[in-house]
């Protein structure tokens, strides 16, 4: 994700101590990480850990368990295409067919470096609008193939 501050110790560990006292702090605090450095550095877990006075295991998984936490930096764009069976009657499978066999992108595989970087998801609640996604956290609807080549092109031109 642009625009994400580089990994910083002393900086997680303010945004730790200042999400600690939180009732369910954990998912606050990750969340807090994520929209700061756009992942959550693995240095983070006993940080967390010792901060809210549980263990390394329970904090690794709060962050496996949910998807939105991201264990390494994305390069670019992230675009969270839901998979949900809505989505799917409206033609997002052919979607993800059509960005692996015309830009090569594949959703949930890393590619560092990549302009785009696309997720699954199941259920944005944007039934309505199916196919839904969101990129960098804005909703989009009712995507077809055309919205798509768009999404790719205008990563590709980004800065």
């Amino acid at each position: 994700m642009t625009g994400a501050a580089p990994w910083d110790v002393a900086l997680a560990t303010r945004i730790i101590e200042e999400g600690r006292s939180r009732p369910g702090a954990a998912l606050p605090i990750l969340r807090a990480l994520q929209e700061c450095f756009g992942y959550v550095d693995k240095a983070a877990i006993p940080l967390i850990a010792t901060a809210l006075n549980i263990s390394k295991a329970e904090v690794h998984g709060i962050v496996s368990f949910y998807h939105d936490f991201r264990p390494t930096p994305v390069d670019g764009d992230v675009l969270k295409l839901c998979r949900a069976e809505s989505c799917q009657a409206m033609g997002c499978e052919d979607l993800v067919a059509h960005l692996a066999a015309e830009h090569r992108i594949e959703p949930d595989k890393s590619s560092p470096g990549a302009p785009l970087h696309v997720e699954t998801v199941y259920c944005l609640g944007n039934c309505a609008l199916s196919p839904a996604a969101l990129l960098n956290g804005d909703p989009i609807g009712r995507l077809d193939r055309v919205r798509i080549d768009a999404i790719v092109r205008d990563a590709r031109s980004a800065p």
